[in-house]
């Protein structure tokens, strides 16, 4: 079946007529025939319309199928940018996004102000009680305390040894003999027998007159004055093994020393000014150290020698310029001066220091120097 456009078919529909006017008037203009027309041209287009010179108007053909698209022309130029728009509103907030890894830390801050001290805490609870420390330096003595009263009377000590036995008196005068009794018979002479039993005691005699009281002699006990003075002697020779006891204590406390003949010579390692060194000596129940022979001075300089300071000897010439003496006003007995010394060098040297080679030197007694004490 074959299938023609509208437009054919429109002329195919006339009369015979009026197809051969229609030819007459596209005749002038067309060589073309009616087969022509009908039959020849492009199915894809229709009879052209009339041009209206009749005055009548040809039916419009039917639209055309749209062709095909042709190729995407160049893009023009941007045209001009038009105005800015209004602000639009502002969206709604997003979820919030997954966590960022953690940056590098920065450097560290200036350090705050210390903020305000907080309550105090509760107290802990007591900790384990940690290896015990070196002992450190012995302080300096402390002012000397006021007497206290006086203590409770001590118990009685053990009985001392008995006192040795008091010469014996003199014997007295032996009295006058008594008046002999008289004489009994004889008995008569037989052959002498064994033995007779014991007779029982006869009676006692008369006592005969006494005779002349002898010179009183001396009492073999010693007397009250003895006993008295033996329990004092006694109770002296307590107090001093007592003070001795203390002296050795408190000896203890200074770590170095040198002992002499009945003498110990002791030092703490510090210095002090003389009158310091004093009552440091005094209240340790010593002196200073004061040597009275080559022996003593040589113990001393061991000490010295060893601290490797030079140190203060207890002897002064406060009271007479030039005489020097022991803290008991004594004159020296012995001395070691070193050459040239003492000089009094400044008008103000008044004690006495005894160098690490030994020698003495005088001083002034403001300066500090090792504390030796004598006990």
């Amino acid at each position: 079946m074959l299938l023609l456009p509208l437009s054919v078919l429109i002329v195919l529909t006339q009369s015979p007529g009026a197809l051969a006017a229609e030819m007459k008037t596209y005749a002038p203009r067309s060589a073309t025939n009616a087969c022509t027309l009908v039959m020849c041209n492009p199915s894809e287009t229709g009879l052209p319309g009339r041009d209206g010179r009749d005055g009548r108007e040809g039916p419009r053909g039917e639209k055309g199928d749209p062709g095909l698209p042709g190729p995407i022309g160049q893009a023009g130029m941007p045209g001009p940018a038009g105005p800015v728009g209004a602000k639009g509103d502002n969206g709604s907030v997003g979820e919030p996004g997954p966590k960022g890894d953690s940056g590098a830390c920065g450097p560290p801050g200036l350090p705050g102000l210390p903020g305000p001290a907080g309550r105090e805490g509760p107290s802990g609870r007591q900790g384990n009680t940690g290896a015990q420390g070196k002992p450190g330096p012995k302080g300096e003595a402390g002012p000397k305390g006021e007497v206290g009263a006086p203590g409770v009377q001590g118990s009685a000590g053990a009985r001392g040894p008995t006192g040795l036995k008091g010469d014996k008196g003199a014997s007295g005068e032996h009295g006058a003999p008594g008046n002999v009794g008289a004489a009994g018979p004889p008995g008569a002479m037989g052959p002498q027998g064994s033995p007779g039993a014991r007779g029982p005691p006869g009676l006692k005699g008369d006592r005969g007159a006494p005779g002349d009281k002898g010179v009183k002699g001396e009492s073999g006990l010693p007397d009250i004055a003895a006993l008295r003075q033996q329990v004092e002697t006694l109770q002296q020779q307590v107090k001093h093994l007592q003070e001795v006891s203390s002296r050795n204590e408190k000896a203890g406390l200074f770590p170095k020393g040198r002992s002499v003949g009945k003498k110990i010579f002791k030092t703490g390692g510090f210095e002090k000014v003389f009158e310091e060194a004093r009552n440091v000596c005094t209240q340790a129940g010593g002196q200073m150290a004061t040597p009275r022979s080559a022996a003593e001075n040589m113990a001393l300089l061991q000490l010295v020698a060893a601290e490797n300071k030079a140190a203060f000897l207890g002897m002064t010439d406060i009271q007479t310029e030039g005489k020097f003496i022991y803290p008991t006003g004594e004159p020296l007995a012995y001395t070691n001066w070193a050459p040239g010394e003492p000089n009094n060098n400044g008008k103000a040297e008044n004690c006495v220091e005894l160098l690490t080679n030994g020698k003495w030197n005088d001083k002034s007694c403001q300066e500090q120097r090792l504390v030796v004490c004598e006990f």
